[in-house]
């Protein structure tokens, strides 16, 4: 597996686009890993502090998660080193879709990513552009569609990510409408956890679970173990957190999702970040989500997990350990020997998949339809794992090689 993954991570990317804002300090990047399948996906993200190596290792990470998700394309990102809380966000967002144009309708498919919202943003901007879909250059790219094929994958598209969500089981309440895109990525975390305990063996009802980062992902994937019988005993963000070790009810993890202002943690008695970073990685729990930006997690905070009763990691953030690797650093390599790791490319992979489910001939566009489809998706990948690996732990290595053979 390592000479594999080291193969697969020094390979040069087929295509860098780079990019400077005339009007800002912006600057942004779209590294094309490859044009495997005659197309490449991946999403884009903003952040200040942003750099070219983090846009290439996601890109490398896309397309590892393609093996999992479909289609058979190639992996790539976008990535804007900007500030998302600066007021000249959206005229950035604008500029820089009018540059990347020619990829988006020719070979490249993108949609949201961290600080940039596909319903709100994406969709919106490349269409007042004349893109059909942000996925229109894989449609083009790799199914070579025909106008009737195009017209029909594009409008399954379009239905499908923005869709409001109707079906109970798929959102916090029926109050509040939310979109299969807000929440698809957190249910597929929560589902990896889900069928590791039913392939692996064990009882998921009353485990307990931390989760970092409330963004949609991690905030969804807390509501859907919630209903599973699973205890969420801490919470941490970029601001601060809680901890409940009796666990919280699912009516109170329910109505933190709702009340969370963007992708921030919002409740009467916040701990302070200092505070709950010292406290929560000894707070006893079987499950983590790291749920919030890439590196964050370090050797530290996983041996005192892993000393607290920790069993399964199910990466929501890709590449969540703080290792300078573009996939496993020694930190990864360490808590995958310790305990059951489900990887980023699987673990976080619904939206992906509904993408590709989306594209496929015979979709069905309900919640239910939808949602099944990434559940079994997951579940596929998972057993192949335990076919080849039916330890608990190596199960991130053993993933990797099965992914690293399609590509190498």
């Amino acid at each position: 597996m390592k000479e594999l993954l080291k193969k697969f991570e020094n390979k040069q990317p087929e295509i860098v686009f780079e990019w400077s804002d005339s009007e800002s300090e912006a600057e942004g990047w779209v590294v094309i890993n490859s044009l495997r399948g005659g197309a490449a996906g991946g999403g884009t993200r903003m952040r200040k502090g942003l750099d070219k190596r983090e846009v290439e290792s996601l890109a490398k990470t896309m397309e590892v998660k393609f093996t999992v998700s479909g289609p058979a394309i190639g992996g790539a990102k976008s990535g804007i080193n900007f500030d998302p809380n600066d007021p000249r966000k959206a005229e950035v967002l604008e500029r820089w879709y009018r540059a990347v144009m020619p990829l988006l309708k020719n070979y490249y498919g993108t949609g949201g990513d961290m600080n940039v919202d596909e319903i709100h943003e994406v969709i919106p901007i490349t269409e007042s552009y004349g893109l059909w879909h942000p996925q229109e250059g894989i449609v083009n790219g790799h199914f070579h569609a025909t106008e009737p094929q195009k017209i029909r994958k594009i409008g399954q598209l379009r239905q499908g990510v923005s869709k409001v969500l109707e079906d109970p089981h798929y959102t916090p309440n029926g109050i509040k409408k939310y979109t299969v895109a807000d929440m698809i990525t957190g249910f597929g975390v929560s589902e990896a956890v889900l069928h590791y305990y039913k392939i692996w063996g064990g009882q998921i009802k009353g485990k307990r679970a931390i989760i970092q980062g409330w963004g949609n992902v991690g905030a969804a994937a807390a509501c859907f173990l919630a209903v599973e019988g699973v205890k969420i005993v801490g919470i941490i963000d970029r601001e601060g957190g809680l901890i409940n070790e009796a666990g919280f009810t699912l009516d109170e993890i329910r109505e933190l999702f709702l009340k969370k202002d963007g992708n921030k943690l919002v409740a009467d008695k916040l701990i302070p970040f200092e505070e709950i970073n010292e406290r929560i990685w000894d707070v006893k729990s079987e499950i983590f989500i790291p749920a919030a930006g890439s590196r964050l997690l370090t050797k530290e905070n996983v041996e005192r997990m892993v000393k607290s009763d920790l069993e399964v990691i199910s990466c929501g953030a890709n590449v969540p350990f703080a290792d300078p690797e573009i996939f496993f650093g020694p930190t990864g390599l360490w808590a995958d020997e310790q305990v059951s790791v489900i990887p980023d490319f699987m673990a976080n992979c619904g939206m992906a998949r509904v993408f590709a489910y989306l594209m496929t001939e015979n979709a069905v566009l309900t919640d239910d339809g939808i949602f099944k489809d990434v559940s079994r998706t997951i579940s596929k990948a998972l057993k192949k794992t335990h076919e080849k690996n039916p330890e608990k732990t190596g199960i991130a290595q053993a993933s990797f090689e099965i992914a690293l053979r399609q590509l190498i």
